[in-house]
């Protein structure tokens, strides 16, 4: 659990350092990710570009902060406070230089000592609201 829970440690560090080459490696042959951005390719090339569009083009001063982890046979849980100004287009939405953040929930499952596969849960309404592209409710 203890080599499974560094892993995905590894992985986060790797994307705040935009250490893409780090990150390929950690990541399976095979890989899954079963809640994809829109457009995002499968396998390990689709999480990759997924990730390079998202922490270098959309927010490049994107952080992943591990507020929680929690690892179980072969998954690891995590859940991240991440932030990040938009400077580049994000699902659609032009650059608005806002900064925003939010919560993600992040399930990886683990095999072989590489990420295999991705659920995730993250606010994506609440970052809409926060650039601006849906009205606060009430």
């Amino acid at each position: 659990l203890e080599e499974n829970k560094a892993l995905v440690r590894r992985a986060v560090e790797a994307l705040n350092e935009r250490n893409w080459a780090l990150v390929g490696e950690l990541i399976g042959p095979n890989f899954v990710d079963h809640n994809p951005l829109p457009s995002q390719t499968t396998g390990p090339e689709g999480l990759m570009q997924s990730r390079t569009a998202l922490h270098t083009d959309a927010f490049p001063d994107l952080q992943n902060i591990i507020e929680d982890m929690i690892a179980e046979g072969d998954k690891v849980m995590v859940r991240l406070a991440v932030s990040g100004t938009q400077r580049g287009e994000f699902m659609g939405i032009a650059p608005t230089n806002k900064r925003v953040s939010w919560t993600s929930i992040i399930i990886y499952r683990i095999a072989g000592g590489k990420v295999t596969e991705r659920w995730a849960s993250t606010d994506v309404f609440g970052v809409m609201q926060q650039l601006g592209a849906i009205p606060p409710l009430g």
